[in-house]
């Protein structure tokens, strides 16, 4: 693996460009929203870096990263984002209120901001070793004030994602910034699918920004409980951290119980589950290399008493055959987790998405024994928590299974959410009658 030392990162020049947007959207971004749109944007003039080298490459259009100069009708001072000439999503704020200077001491100001967001879980972490916790997100995208970039922990070892090419005319100071903050072993980076590479100028998925990319899985602890991350080629960035609450509450309820997971993916909701006592666990996935990370965290935590004492069966299988097979067969379980991953790529496929969660919470309460527990999630950030909940919960009466909910949760504290497009994260806990 490729090792980029800080020397090495790339140094592309940010231009400044002096932008004015509508009235609605100024007030927006003045009430703390992130986003400002292309049909929002009235003018953009290249500042006085971009003259002195000419101006032509800025113009009215820019390029990633340029830092885009919000003015108000008085010309006085807004805001300051990053321009990202390929997205509806224009200017992605990084700052609102007085000006300020992008350089390396204000992402260190803004970084030390989010670690103190997320000091009640490392205290927490500290003071209680059953929730001993290494793995969280350090960096929550826009909520922190970072667009389109998240950071997680796994231990010593950092991963940084990038979901757009406006960060790399930043990095030479942004990776300083974090290593002054964290002091990580290593930091990783990892690249969004939609990346356009032509503007990473030779950075490359995986590469290390500081330190090494590790050749295995990274062990990190989270509740406790031992997991491994792939950080260099495993999903978002080693692991799904935000369920870690949820994961927690289910070893909470499910002593003596038998237990479907479904999307177990790399196995967080197993654990968790054969840790509180549970006597078996199937865990369902398509993905048959997630469900040996699943079986591999299993055996990590074999040290732990219950879950040495679980039984663990894996079932690779498409989730809706599988819980069509278990119904047919007649099994039932005390409780079923139902988490699968995002089904709404766009605004378009909302209804399509709750037809589908819909679906998945009749035959989920079909295989809950009853006065069992159904426990379902959606990480879709176009359904609302009020749509999620009452489409699962009519679709349960519809079965003739009416949910008892006594549990909804929503972000944990590690991925704040500031803005309304921000939140995705929910879930329900309830009991089937």
């Amino acid at each position: 693996m490729r090792v980029t030392s800080l020397a090495k990162l790339p140094r592309p020049a940010a231009s400044r460009l002096a932008v004015r947007v509508t009235p609605d959207a100024l007030r927006q971004i003045r009430g703390g929203h992130p986003w400002v749109y292309e049909t929002s944007i009235e003018s953009v003039k290249s500042g006085a870096q971009s003259a002195a080298q000419g101006g032509a490459q800025s113009g009215a259009t820019g390029k990633p990263g340029d830092l885009a100069v919000v003015f108000d009708a008085d010309r006085s001072f807004a805001a300051i984002g990053l321009l990202d000439p390929a997205s509806p999503i224009r200017i992605k704020i990084i700052h609102e209120g007085k000006p300020a200077t992008i350089d390396r001491a204000f992402w260190v100001a803004h970084i030390t901001a989010a670690l103190a967001r997320r000091q009640p879980l490392i205290d927490q972490s500290l003071a209680d070793p059953e929730r001993a916790t290494t793995g969280y997100r350090c960096i929550n995208g826009e909520n922190d004030g970072f667009p389109s970039l998240v950071l997680d922990r796994y231990d010593r070892t950092l991963v940084l994602k990038l979901y757009s090419t406006i960060w790399v005319p930043h990095l030479a100071d942004l990776v300083p910034a974090i290593a002054e903050v964290f002091r990580p072993d290593t930091l990783v980076l990892r690249l969004a699918r939609n990346i356009d590479h032509d503007g990473l100028f030779g950075l490359e998925e995986g590469d290390a920004l500081i330190g090494v990319s590790p050749a295995d899985p990274v062990l990190f602890q989270e509740n406790g409980l031992t997991f491994e991350a792939d950080v260099v080629h495993g999903q978002k960035t080693g692991h799904f951290l935000d369920q870690r609450d949820n994961r927690w509450f289910v070893r909470r309820i499910t002593e003596g119980c038998r237990v479907l997971d479904m999307y177990a993916s790399t196995g967080g909701f197993s654990v968790n589950a054969a840790a509180g006592g549970a006597h078996e666990v199937v865990a369902v996935d398509l993905s048959e290399p997630t469900l040996a990370v699943a079986s591999r965290n299993m055996q990590h935590n074999a040290h732990v008493p219950a879950v040495a004492a679980c039984t663990f069966r894996p079932m690779k299988a498409d989730a809706l055959e599988a819980m069509n097979r278990l119904i047919r067969s007649g099994d039932k379980f005390d409780v079923v987790i139902i988490d699968p991953p995002s089904f709404t790529p766009r605004q378009a496929s909302v209804q399509r998405a709750l037809t589908a969660y819909a679906l998945l919470t009749t035959k989920g309460v079909k295989l809950v024994r009853p006065g069992g527990v159904l426990v379902q999630a959606s990480c879709s950030s176009r359904v609302t928590a009020d749509e999620f909940h009452t489409t699962i919960s009519h679709a349960a009466a519809q079965a003739g299974r009416p949910l008892e909910e006594f549990r909804r949760t929503r972000h944990p504290i590690d991925h704040p959410v500031d803005f309304p497009q921000g939140h995705y994260l929910k879930a329900v806990f309830a009991h089937v009658p």
